[in-house]
């Protein structure tokens, strides 16, 4: 089962991002605070949305997505963008990962946007072949540059 999340799922949210950047081996760079999450999903202006996964037989959480709307000029129409995807490890396997992207397509088709994109490390081979087994292909044509930290200040400044 696939819901939308509430103010209530926040500590929950907090806690599968943590889990994602430990399975990404990047945990020191996980500082969103619980304040922060609640503020960009269910602040005066939501920056991004998030459902929750939900094992059917338990009742119990065990996966989130966040997302958030980009924009082509070219095609004239929003998009998705999906921010994270994760599900437990003792839950994969059972149809949540599947689940989350097919609510995502499912809000594309039903709003008319014509994209629903994400990013994968290179090294996530199941996560790579889970994609692929869903019609997804790369775009290898393009590399993501990121500005962080002392960088980003420094050309803002």
């Amino acid at each position: 089962m696939i819901r939308t999340a509430t103010p209530d799922d926040i500590p929950l949210i907090h806690t599968l991002v943590r889990e994602l950047a430990e399975y990404e081996k990047e945990p020191q760079e996980a500082r969103a605070t619980e304040a922060q999450l609640h503020e960009a999903l269910f602040g005066e202006r939501p920056a991004a949305y998030a459902h929750i996964a939900v094992d059917d037989a338990t009742g119990v959480p065990v996966g989130f997505s966040v997302w958030f709307l980009n924009f082509s000029t070219w095609r004239g129409v929003h998009g998705i963008y999906l921010e994270d995807l994760y599900v437990r490890p003792e839950a994969r396997g059972g149809g949540h990962g599947k689940a989350l992207l097919r609510e995502l397509a499912r809000i594309c088709v039903e709003r008319g946007y014509e994209r629903l994109e994400w990013s994968v490390l290179n090294w996530n081979a199941p996560s790579i072949a889970f994609y692929e087994a869903m019609g997804a292909r790369p775009q290898d044509e393009w590399t993501v540059y990121r500005l962080t930290d002392g960088a980003l200040t420094a050309l803002g400044s």
